[in-house]
């Protein structure tokens, strides 16, 4: 994961895993969110999905939530991690506002 905390600049991935989780979810309902929101661009495996659901667990950035009914467990982001996706998405805004200005217009 090549996230920098420092610059804000978050891996495409990531960035996608942390806005699946403003709403409670498991695994398989992050793989399938980011799926479906890319219209099928990103495709995560189990194996990467679970490396960066433990790094973003150890930042802070997301926590596990025990509801105690069922044994798929869920996570949802924290308040941490929701200043880390603002932060991304006004980078985001601005290098679309940069590529307008030089562009002349709407990209």
């Amino acid at each position: 994961m090549r996230d920098s905390v420092k610059g804000g600049a978050l891996t495409e991935v990531t960035f996608f895993i942390l806005l699946s989780l403003y709403t409670q979810n498991h695994g398989y309902g992050v793989m399938q969110f980011v799926e479906e929101k890319t219209q099928g661009r990103l495709v995560l495996g189990a194996g990467s999905l679970y490396g960066a659901i433990n790094t973003l667990q150890k930042r802070n950035w997301i926590t596990p939530v025990d509801d105690g009914k069922g044994r798929k467990k869920e996570y949802v982001i924290t308040k941490t991690g929701k200043e880390i996706a603002d932060i991304e998405i006004k980078r985001l805004k601005n290098l679309v506002s940069i590529a307008e200005e030089i562009k002349g217009g709407q990209v």
